[in-house]
């Protein structure tokens, strides 16, 4: 008898009850003194019961071995859920330190926006959600309160949070003007407010930019001065940048030294980015020297864009090559890419054997609109998730060659993945001729469907009615 496969575990039970109660029936001891023929009988129906007991065990087996097999579908099937899951949840926390800084820096920049608009409420919320993070910026979060505090004449509560701040933050490089604010605080106490000071500022800078021009030897102890001073953040922005400008040594020791942490975080990322801008071959070694001996990845970060600004190549490839930290490797290599240092980055991939950076560098050739290298690894990567990265680029590219090149791959590769993202390019670049050629070689029913559905929702040519005429004349 053939074996009854698959079947549903409440049939099986129907049918075992059915073969049960017929075997119960069957099996009774045959009673003593029963004819020759009675006694046939009865081995026949004891035959009989055997064969429905055995027939009953297999089918039980093979729906036993039916629901095993469901159940390992299953339990195979759960670990990958698991996986991804647990894939997700790992990517959420690894990404969870980034968020927040990002968070943080959104409401300081914010709090900083409101100062130099004299929006002085504004500026006390957001500093307050800063310092309620407690993450790196809640000192400076702190003294600037105090400086809204002040100038909106709350003397007592900007007294308060300089104190605080002394407190918590004992080694803040915010401490030294926290200091300075508290005694022009305590001499301002009792005189109201003038509004007057900020457009006096203005008249000041515009009267040390005319000095710097004319006399910066004595023109640079003032911008000092001012950097060193309770003014306000646009104010001290401003003095840094006639600083910058300026053509005299003392002027490039002074904005060198607050590059190298000589004042505030905030000042030191404008020296840095203002010695990327304007400083020559000295500045630019300094930034290099303040880069190998820092350990703060923020700083780091800004040299690296300063180098981008400079035009320092070989330092963003030195920094992309030996960079120890992966978050700096990668910005290396985004600023090559800016840089449109397109063999840099070539260079880079060939040697490079991490799959993550891999594809960092495959975006930094796409902003660095290195097609040719493109086509390249869309070809020949080993691969298959970085080709795909490299064909969706040359989709996002958009040009007559990368087009005929897409077409060339699509041909050629026999991944069904790398194939769909040749599709997913082709339709990106709106290239309608081309996919309507790829549909009409195309043999496989679902390749030849994701293509006839992209045509249908493209802008209508010529090409892309008549193919979808002949596929409804069929």
């Amino acid at each position: 008898m053939q074996k009854a496969n698959h079947m549903k575990p409440h049939v099986i039970i129907t049918i075992t009850a059915a073969l049960g109660a017929a075997g119960s029936a069957n099996a009774q001891q045959a009673p003593a003194g029963m004819t020759e023929s009675a006694r046939a009988m009865a081995e026949s129906a004891r035959s009989l019961t055997d064969s429905v007991r055995a027939m009953r065990l297999d089918l039980l087996a093979d729906s036993m071995r039916a629901m095993r097999l469901d159940l390992l579908d299953f339990a195979f099937a759960m670990p990958d859920q698991d996986r991804d899951r647990e894939a997700e949840r790992r990517q959420r926390e690894a990404d969870a330190p980034e968020r927040a800084r990002d968070r943080e820096n959104g409401l300081y920049d914010r709090g900083m926006d409101a100062l130099d608009q004299s929006r002085w409420d504004r500026a006390l919320s957001d500093f307050d959600r800063v310092i309620e993070l407690k993450g790196s910026k809640a000192d400076a979060a702190m003294y600037w309160k105090a400086y809204a505090q002040n100038k909106l004449g709350q003397r007592t509560e900007a007294l308060a949070t300089i104190a605080d701040m002394s407190k918590t933050y004992p080694n803040s490089r915010y401490l030294r003007q926290a200091r300075a604010l508290e005694v022009e605080v305590r001499q301002n106490s009792g005189r109201p407010v003038s509004p007057q000071s900020e457009s006096d500022d203005e008249l000041k800078l515009l009267a040390l930019n005319a000095l710097m021009n004319s006399d910066p030897e004595t023109a640079v102890p003032m911008v000092q001065k001012t950097l060193e001073g309770n003014n306000s953040p646009k104010i001290k922005e401003r003095a840094l940048f006639v600083l910058a400008q300026s053509n005299s040594e003392k002027a490039r020791e002074v904005l060198v030294n607050i590059a190298k942490g000589g004042s505030t975080p905030d000042l030191q990322g404008k020296a840095i980015q203002y010695l990327g801008i304007h400083g020559g071959r000295e500045s630019r070694a300094a930034l290099a020297d303040i880069y190998a001996s820092t350990s703060d990845v923020d700083l780091k970060r800004r040299i690296l864009r300063a180098f981008m600004v400079a035009g320092e190549k070989d330092r963003l490839l030195t920094a992309a090559q030996s960079e120890q930290n992966p978050d700096l490797r990668a910005e290396a290599v985004r600023q090559l890419g800016v840089m449109g240092a397109r063999e840099e980055l070539w260079t880079l991939y060939q040697k490079e054997s991490s799959n993550d950076v891999k594809k960092q560098i495959l975006q930094s050739m796409f902003v660095g609109g290195d097609s040719a290298h493109m086509i390249d690894l869309a070809k020949s990567e080993k691969h298959p998730d970085l080709r795909r990265v490299a064909v969706r680029n040359l989709g996002l590219m958009g040009n007559k060659r990368t087009g005929d090149a897409l077409v060339e791959i699509y041909a050629q590769d026999k991944d069904p993945q790398v194939r769909r993202a040749v599709i997913e390019a082709l339709f990106l670049q709106n290239n309608g001729e081309q996919l309507v050629a790829i549909a009409r070689r195309e043999e496989d029913p679902s390749m030849k469907k994701e293509i006839v559905q992209k045509l249908s929702i493209m802008p209508k040519s010529k090409a892309i009615t008549d193919i979808l005429l002949e596929i409804l004349n069929k």
